[in-house]
């Protein structure tokens, strides 16, 4: 089996409206909920091999708050191909990953992260797949992680191939950081 583990950057700033999009950094709430996120990935004790990472800002300083809980000789790929990308290019993405890799994290943005998740469970999912694949179909706040069971070689993963395990968002975490969906 492989793991597939998705996770959307934390709340990002909108204090200077002077910034592009892809240039905003992350404000304290989201400093808060990816060290939460962070904490959470080390308790559970998911180790990616291999993190593609979107080019923007906020999901590199998404990526530095949960770098502790990697392993060392974990690969980091930052690419701009990530950045606001569709969930069909994301799934490509992820088929190109490295055949050996076992687990694989996407730190992203949405719709697209949502999207490729919501492709993975496959339609029923939403109301047939459990609490997590039901706050799944709800949507995907910030700082969220979801975690799948891929059957497949990296290649042949398609909609519909992923297993859903769990997807945490922050206020599951640590509700002392006032996050919300």
């Amino acid at each position: 089996m492989r793991q597939l583990l998705l996770l959307r950057h934390a709340k990002s700033s909108w204090d200077d409206p002077g910034l592009a999009d892809h240039a905003r950094p992350l404000n304290p709430r989201g400093r808060r909920a990816g060290a939460a996120v962070g904490q959470a990935i080390r308790e559970l004790g998911l180790s990616p091999e291999v993190v593609l990472v979107s080019s923007a800002r906020r999901t590199v300083q998404t990526l530095e708050l949960i770098r502790p809980a990697l392993e060392a000789g974990t690969l980091i790929e930052p690419m701009d191909a990530l950045y606001l990308a569709s969930w069909q290019a994301l799934l490509g993405l992820v088929r190109n990953a490295p055949e050996t890799a076992r687990s694989v994290m996407l730190i992203g943005h949405n719709p697209g992260l949502h999207d490729l998740a919501m492709a993975l469970v496959g339609p029923a999912a939403a109301t047939a797949g459990g609490p997590d694949a039901r706050r799944l179909a709800e949507g995907y706040p910030t700082a969220a992680l979801a975690e799948f069971s891929i059957a497949v070689p990296w290649p042949l993963l398609e909609a519909g191939g992923g297993r859903l395990v769990r997807f945490l968002v922050p206020r599951d975490l640590a509700p002392a950081t006032e996050v919300s969906a």
